[in-house]
């Protein structure tokens, strides 16, 4: 068995590939489904942010490449032109991704904390769609520990930076004072709402926020003091706006070339400023081509990051330490589960009589039988398989008079420690 994680992100790849092989939430627990369908493939999670797709897959021995051949069929990537931006972990190497992953230090912005709930998201997902056993299980568990202690022990996140405060960072390089501008927002997720905080700060002069559910626009702007619109009523306002910040979770674009042509046209050729920070992204690239236009997208942010990253790397070095520890024991505790050892065998059969017992408790949902009907049966049933074996080889070692055994057994299942030495 191998553990392998299979990804691109914003340091391989550009945003014009990486919004092609992005799982929006909706399809994630589907895709993975179908993802344990291919031979090989014992457990998934899938890890789909605006600056990375990700795979971590425990699979058998000769299906190492079964991820990516499924990665490119999903997403009808032809010819396998991702090869050359795709990175892959094997092993230690992919327990160590994971947890540089959680703990920002991988991130765009270094220690940035917004990762780590996108990776417990990404456990979540995995969880409710039943693609999750003891290795990846366990390996999500400690991933989540390292990074709490990461944050709590060293001044990784001790800066406020984020991509987007980036974003309101480089809007205030174009327009010096803020407070004369008209700052459009289009969306009204956790990184537009964080814009709109560092926004409001600034004292900005109007901040009007868009989005295609008016009621989630109206909280947002009532509490940053702007203006909602729906998404609808864009054109109308557009032209109002110095500074565009966009990010939606839209798999088109929202703002195409025509619009800010438009806008630019009123606003008398008034220069415009945009950042896209979505993936896929929201405004039309060929907006660019259009005169008296600034757009950014997120790759362009690296600069400004550059900038905030001065104070949080000697906090990376002490992150580096404290996951190489944690490599290697997680890694202890993967090698004890191998062909030889019991307990996986134990485990497997456990989870088997578990999977078989819930299947047919299911089944009995399914054609009317009551919760109460269901669970009783459940109960009694993973009882009895999980007491079967052990039961009838203890009753054939009293019988032989195995005492070695019967004395292993006392101690196996006496639920107080220590209780046998005591005897």
């Amino acid at each position: 068995m191998a553990l392998i994680a299979l990804g691109l992100n914003h340091l391989t790849a550009p945003v014009s590939l990486r919004e092609r092989v992005a799982f929006p939430r909706e399809t994630t627990a589907p895709a993975l489904t179908k993802l344990l369908t291919e031979p090989g493939i014992r457990e998934a999670a899938i890890l789909s942010t605006c600056n990375r797709t990700e795979l971590y897959c425990m699979v058998e021995t000769g299906a190492e490449r079964v991820p990516a051949d499924w990665l490119h069929r999903h997403h009808d990537l032809v010819n396998r032109g991702t090869d050359e931006f795709l990175y892959r972990h094997h092993d230690a190497d992919a327990v160590r991704h994971l947890f540089r992953v959680a703990t920002g230090l991988e991130s765009m912005v270094l220690g940035e904390p917004q990762i780590l709930g996108q990776v417990k998201d990404a456990y979540a997902l995995a969880r409710d769609a039943q693609t999750l056993k003891a290795p990846l299980d366990r390996l999500f568990q400690n991933t989540f520990a390292v990074a709490k202690r990461v944050r709590s022990e060293t001044r990784i996140g001790a800066s406020t930076v984020s991509v987007a405060f980036t974003a309101v960072r480089l809007a205030e390089r174009t327009f010096t004072d803020l407070r004369k501008a008209c700052v459009l927002l289009i969306g009204a997720g956790e990184t537009i709402e964080l814009a709109a905080r560092h926004l409001a700060e600034a004292k900005v002069r109007r901040l009007i926020v868009a989005n295609r559910t008016l009621n989630n626009a109206q909280t947002l702007a009532t509490r940053f003091g702007g203006y909602a619109i729906a998404l609808a009523d864009l054109d109308k306002h557009l032209a109002e706006a110095d500074i565009v910040i966009a990010s939606t979770a839209s798999r088109e674009p929202v703002l195409r070339r025509e619009q800010v042509a438009a806008a630019i046209a009123a606003r008398r050729r008034k220069p415009m400023f945009l950042v896209d920070i979505a993936v896929p992204r929201d405004i039309d690239p060929a907006v660019a081509e259009l005169e008296d236009v600034y757009l950014y997208t997120i790759d362009d942010l690296r600069q400004v990051i550059d900038e905030n990253l001065r104070s949080r790397r000697e906090a990376a070095l002490e992150a580096e330490a404290m996951i190489e520890l944690s490599v290697d024991h997680f890694m202890g505790w993967w090698r004890a589960l191998d062909a030889h050892n019991p307990v996986v065998e134990l485990r497997r059969g456990a989870e088997a009589s578990r999977d078989e017992a819930l299947a047919k408790a299911r089944s009995m949902l399914a054609r009317g039988k009551s919760p109460e009907e269901a669970l009783a049966f459940l109960a009694n049933t993973l009882t009895n398989k999980l007491l079967h074996a052990p039961s009838a080889n203890l009753r054939a070692a009293a019988q032989r008079g195995d005492d070695d055994l019967l004395r292993a057994a006392r101690r196996l299942y006496d639920s107080t420690p220590g209780a046998e030495r005591e005897r």
